[in-house]
């Protein structure tokens, strides 16, 4: 399973759902994975992984065995997914320290500006297999 590309998010937040949505519009190759960090998945891998921030308040990207958080999760997942994408790589010039202090920012006021959902969303048939429970 972990040799997969799999984004963790958190499942009731909009802005993170958002992104889930934009990342499954334009994976074309279908090589992204998803759960939230509420799923059973997740808290399994907490327990043996000891990931370095709560799952709650980062996007984490496991891929090949890799964890990555906060901008630089974003940074890769952007640039995995290719074409005009990877020109985000750039950013990953910009020191981790700050990228990740805006990361922080806007994740901290995420739920006010774009507010949160009752329940995870639940994924259309066509992107259900992409799901990890």
């Amino acid at each position: 399973m972990l040799d997969k590309k799999i984004i963790v998010f958190d499942g009731v937040c909009i802005l993170c759902n958002s992104f889930v949505q934009f990342i499954l519009k334009k994976d074309r190759s279908n090589q992204f994975y998803f759960t939230t960090a509420q799923s059973d998945f997740v808290q399994e891998q907490v327990k043996s992984m000891q990931f370095k921030v709560n799952p709650m308040d980062s996007v984490i990207y496991l891929k090949n065995g890799k964890v990555l958080t906060e901008s630089s999760a974003v940074l890769r997942i952007l640039s995995d997914l290719g074409g005009i994408w990877k020109l985000t790589s750039i950013f990953r010039l910009v020191p981790s320290f700050l990228r990740n202090a805006m990361y922080r920012f806007c994740a901290r006021r995420r739920y006010r500006v774009f507010g949160m959902r009752e329940t995870c969303m639940v994924p259309s048939p066509d992107w259900k297999n992409r799901f990890l429970s």
